[in-house]
């Protein structure tokens, strides 16, 4: 079945007279393990450099793709020569997006919620109010399973033990917390 669905999502996207459809098509590849998601998803990137706005669609649509892989997706992501940590929609569009991945935020190992407090702890000194915003997904320990509970929390206590956080980011820690 998913050979059908790249087929299908292939088709629209190479007859797409408009960047909606198009993205639509993108969507559903991103979620796939298939050689047409890499060709459409360079293509796209290719077509639409130049628009910050869909630029951060494609940063965001592959973040929260139902990919296996999106964990790992998301690291490399954060490499790309158009990321970085000082635009903060776009810090949102790859990271925001990726806390809706329940499959790669929420990994029985952890790693996804380690991702989210390392970026807190990098993006903190850079812009507070943004990585303030990051500890909502997060703070919502008491609200999942106690294994992931516990692994979130401890996450929120490493970001809080952090020396020099910033008043927003403490503030919204130490709410979580509590």
């Amino acid at each position: 079945v998913p050979d059908v669905a790249a087929d299908m999502a292939d088709g629209q996207y190479r007859t797409a007279t408009n960047m909606t459809d198009r993205q639509g098509a993108l969507m559903v590849l991103a979620g796939l393990d298939v050689p047409q998601r890499e060709t459409a998803l360079a293509d796209f990137l290719t077509r639409f450099h130049d628009n910050a706005l869909v630029v951060d669609k494609w940063f965001a649509l592959q973040a929260q793709s139902l990919h296996p892989r999106v964990l790992d997706h998301v690291k490399a992501l954060a490499a790309h020569p158009d990321f970085t940590l000082k635009n903060p929609n776009r810090v949102r569009s790859l990271y925001m997006a990726f806390t809706g991945a329940p499959h790669g935020f929420h990994a029985a190992t952890g790693e996804g919620y380690r991702l989210i407090a390392d970026l807190v702890l990098a993006l903190d000194p850079i812009n507070p109010q943004t990585a303030a915003r990051f500890i909502s997904p997060l703070g919502r320990w008491r609200r999942t399973e106690p294994v992931r509970a516990a692994l979130m929390k401890a996450e929120l206590e490493r970001i809080a033990a952090a020396p020099g956080l910033s008043r927003d980011t403490a503030e919204q820690v130490g709410r979580s917390l509590d």
